[in-house]
């Protein structure tokens, strides 16, 4: 008996070594200065609509993708959007560090290093692929990237400033690129759908009929699945970072969207880490990390990856040791909105993460346990104020420096942001104090009404948002954008006297943001006051290259052009790479009659702004007139591909097809302005009509 029981253990402890030795080992990475390294930025991506965190979208690339890699539970993202979050990503640096704190007004630093620098000096091939408007190369990030693939113009019959390509797109042209190098390479691929207006493709829309947020993630999960699948077939191994810049309200404490406020929803993102593709000949076991990690570590992680030296100056540290363990110590976080800090003058936002206890810094502070309390609904601020005073304590440390004044934008800029539900723009004063009328939290009202008025004015109910403005602009008289969209609206709607009276109510409130007088200045001169328009715009222009534009235009509407010229050439003095200025000097060259002139200042009004759809359309009537036929046809089809609502060059477009025997194409173009031009464009419309045989 007792033989027999040793030999039964003696099985027992080969069966164990057996499995010891045939068990899938958990995910890990060594450094390796021989892999790809991969960084996909998913806009706008809630961490719990995946499903490997427990969300309702389907995600089955994502969830295999965390089966195999690393989930990490507890990743945060130190801003609220875009291109402020994706400065920390590549830089590796807080917001106050990089100086970009909000979408519209800021320029990353052209000398700050980040991961495309840093690994192209380590001999890797660098490539981005964009997706979104907020980070086209004129906002910086483009540093260090051999290709920055940000070619986003709009579809036919969408409108010029929802600039964004769908991720199929993203993902196809990131394949392309890949396909094409011979050594190591390190590419960014950010896909921008799940950001609002939610509009999956059919397919995904029917799967979420009530949800189309839902929607959106499941589709882009869809799109980024040709990318993985590729990767896991190449011989070099890749090391594939993901994770989403911010998350997305969706109503939680009242915010619809994001860059109001900075709770979980819009904080908290997804973020994974795993491998594929090279020697491995089956897939690790995936690990899921809780110990708290920052948008910081990942530029730390990647050099680590890469088997580049640490960058000493840097806060953030490597997760490959954490992922390695399983766990680590927690690291304190900083994390900031200042959206409507720069542009309204409501009271700036700013807070910390330790561990699980998160202070929000506001003149009604807030104070959360997250482990007790995920979603933020008790803040225990006034129970718990020694706790308050060590995290206050903790968010002084970080030694935050306040938001630089916000540069001027050029109107494209703007409007291509603020149809995005971006509110920059224009500047709010300054001031050294802030009270609790102040706090989002008591605004957060505004901002809802704003939101809806603007949907109301799409719908067609014009008096229901004009209502809503009114009611905004009567509870808080400094709310800037909401005097400049109720004139918009009234513009809009064949009411200038109203959309003019509108802005000058907005300066006798005290509002000071130049953008109004501006606004202000353009409806006077287009009204046919372009004498006031001058006289107002003069008084204070200076070298804003906003109002230099528009004093100019109202310039040339009165006739005055040699003032006109000056004013456009005092704009390229100060801002030597602003393509609207040499338009502008262009046109009015052209209206002059001097071709020679005009074409040499449009020539370079595109080559210093690629994407100035007016210019290429004034270029072609330049070639019209001195009989260069072809050179006119293709630079009115340039204007047309960069803005599908160029209605100015598609007509002519279409006449110089027609012209030249090329009918099929003219009855193509003819079919798009005639269901897209507005109404105002009526004799046109009956022309092309009449080209196309619908009389």
């Amino acid at each position: 008996m007792a033989r027999k029981a040793l030999v039964l253990v003696g099985l027992a402890a080969i069966a164990a070594a057996g499995y010891w030795l045939t068990r899938t080992p958990p995910f890990t990475f060594a450094p390796d200065a021989d892999r790809n390294v991969l960084l996909v930025t998913i806009d706008t991506l809630r961490a719990d609509a995946l499903g490997s965190y427990g969300g309702r979208a389907l995600t089955p690339n994502l969830d295999r993708l965390a089966a195999r890699g690393a989930r990490f539970e507890f990743a945060h993202a130190h801003a609220v959007v875009t291109l402020v979050s994706h400065a920390s990503i590549l830089s590796g640096r807080y917001p106050y560090e990089h100086g970009v704190r909000d979408n519209t007004g800021y320029r990353f630093p052209q000398t700050m290093p980040t991961m495309a620098t840093l690994l192209r000096a380590r001999g890797f091939a660098t490539g981005a692929f964009i997706g979104g408007f907020p980070l086209e190369h004129r906002f910086g990030l483009n540093i260090g990237f051999d290709t920055y693939d940000d070619n986003l113009a709009p579809a036919a019959g969408t409108d010029a400033g929802e600039r964004e390509r769908r991720a199929d797109a993203v993902v196809a042209s990131a394949l392309n690129w890949i396909g094409q190098q011979p050594r190591k390479w390190f590419s960014w691929v950010h896909v921008y759908d799940p950001h609002a207006p939610y509009a999956p493709p059919p397919e995904w829309a029917a799967r979420f009929p009530s949800d189309p947020y839902l929607g959106e993630v499941s589709w882009t999960d869809f799109a980024l699945g040709a990318l993985f699948d590729r990767l896991a077939t190449l011989p070099r191994a890749t090391l594939v970072i993901v994770t989403a810049d911010h998350g997305e309200g969706l109503g939680d404490h009242g915010e619809l969207t994001h860059s109001l406020f900075a709770y979980e929803s819009t904080l908290h993102v997804p973020l994974v880490i795993a491998e594929l593709g090279g020697a491995q000949t089956s897939a690790p076991k995936g690990v899921t990390i809780s110990t708290p990690v920052r948008h910081i570590d990942l530029l730390p992680t990647l050099l680590d990856a890469a088997g580049a030296p640490a960058e000493s100056s840097l806060s953030g540290t490597s997760l490959r040791g954490l992922i390695a363990s399983g766990g680590g110590a927690d690291r304190p976080s900083y994390f900031e909105a200042m959206s409507a800090n720069i542009a309204r003058g409501w009271a700036p936002l700013r807070g910390v993460l330790v561990g699980r206890e998160k202070f929000i810094d506001l003149p009604i502070a807030e104070l959360y346990d997250l482990h007790a309390d995920a979603r933020e609904l008790r803040n225990v601020v006034a129970i718990e104020p020694d706790r308050e005073q060590v995290l206050f304590n903790t968010l002084k440390s970080f030694n935050v420096a306040p938001p630089g004044r916000p540069q001027a934008e050029t109107a494209d800029t703007v409007e291509a942001l603020r149809s995005l539900g971006y509110i920059g723009g224009a500047a709010a004063p300054v001031r050294e104090r802030y009270t609790e009328a102040d706090d989002p939290k008591k605004l957060v009202e505004l901002e809802q009404t704003m939101t809806q008025a603007m949907a109301a004015y799409q719908a067609g109910k014009v008096a229901d948002a004009v209502a809503m403005f009114k009611s905004v602009i009567a509870r808080r008289a400094d709310t800037e954008d909401a005097y400049r969209k109720l004139a918009l609206i009234y513009w809009r709607s064949g009411r200038p006297g109203e959309a003019i009276s509108t802005l000058e109510a907005a300066l006798r409130a005290g509002v000071t943001q130049s953008e109004v007088k501006i606004k202000l200045g353009e409806y006077l001169a287009q009204s046919g006051q372009p004498g006031k328009a001058i006289q107002l715009l003069s008084s204070f222009a200076g070298d804003d290259p906003d109002a230099l534009i528009a004093l100019g235009n109202a310039y040339q509407m009165s006739g005055r052009m040699p003032e006109a010229v000056t004013t456009f050439q005092h704009l390229i003095a100060i801002d030597p790479k602003n393509g609207v200025g040499y338009e502008n000097v262009g046109v009015a060259k052209l209206q002059a009659n001097d071709l020679a002139g005009a074409e040499a200042d449009l020539r370079k009004a595109v080559e210093v702004d690629p994407g100035l759809a007016s210019a290429f359309t004034a270029l072609g009537v330049v070639f019209a007139r001195t009989d260069r036929k072809t050179d006119a046809t293709d630079a009115w089809k340039r204007a047309v591909d960069l803005d599908g609502t160029e209605f100015n060059a598609m007509y002519n477009l279409i006449g110089a097809l027609a012209e030249a025997g090329r009918m099929e194409e003219a009855r193509a173009y003819g079919e798009r302005f005639v269901s897209t031009a507005p109404p105002a464009l009526q004799d046109e419309i009956a022309a092309v009509r009449k080209l196309l045989g619908r009389q």
